[in-house]
């Protein structure tokens, strides 16, 4: 419909003098990029979504395609993965392909916040996570987090270029926050990354704001630079 319009509205030119056909030439071409970048936003959105249910079932090369050709995957205190293969097998960390019996890996995304660079070609996001595991002969686990990605148009197609998720806190299912602070993993031994966390932290009880891709809406400070709390066990002072 919008295409339409601004079609339509091309048409016009012909019956406009030329002192306006310029400034009508102008504002359908700043509708048409405004069409762009919302289009944009809906792609990213949608890819971010597909990421969540196939990271939910277990579907980890689907995961791992989603990701550009030098895309990095970053969870917790894990530590970095990049490229698509060696995403692909990090992600077997979380559990086997296909989700086996009695796991559940559901990874909830909300609260959207996307921006898309003026030319088109890349754009940053921020995302609430809301996390639901369990496994064999373990107790259920709740989690929350904070995603801080960046996208990348490869070929016309939005794709990953970085997931990093903050982890905010894990609790026991039965216990709950209160109750219980499990820690995040750490590096793994068994197939290790390809370089360490990008950002030393703990999750509750520790405290730790992950910096914001985007400025304040309103006062067009940025806030990437935030003053962190006190913490003894990671050294930040």
């Amino acid at each position: 419909m919008i295409r339409t319009a601004i079609a339509a509205s091309a048409l016009l030119l012909l019956a406009i003098p030329a002192a306006a056909q310029e400034s009508m030439s102008a504002r359908i071409a700043a509708y048409r990029e405004r069409v762009e970048r919302l289009e944009d936003r809906d792609a990213i959105e949608n890819l971010q979504a597909m990421y969540g249910y196939y990271f939910d079932k277990g579907l980890w090369a689907e995961v791992s395609q989603l990701f550009s050709r030098n895309g990095s995957f970053e969870y917790g205190q894990r530590g970095v993965y990049v490229g698509q293969d060696r995403i692909a097998r990090a992600l077997l960390l979380f559990g086997p392909q296909g989700l086996g019996q009695g796991y559940l890996n559901n990874h909830m995304q909300l609260q959207a916040i996307i921006d898309v660079a003026p030319d088109g070609r890349t754009a940053t996001a921020r995302w609430q996570g809301m996390v639901m595991l369990a496994r064999p002969g373990a107790n259920g686990q709740w989690g929350v987090g904070i995603y801080e990605n960046s996208y990348v148009k490869e070929g016309g197609v939005w794709k990953i270029a970085k997931l990093h998720f903050y982890v905010t806190a894990t609790t026991d299912y039965d216990a709950g926050w209160m109750k219980s602070a499990l820690p995040m993993d750490g590096v793994s031994a068994l197939f290790p990354p390809d370089s360490p966390p990008t950002e030393v932290y703990r999750s509750l009880p520790g405290a730790y704001i992950p910096p914001f891709s985007f400025d304040h809406p309103v006062t067009g400070q940025p806030l990437s630079d935030i003053p962190q709390p006190a913490d003894n066990v990671v050294g930040r002072k």
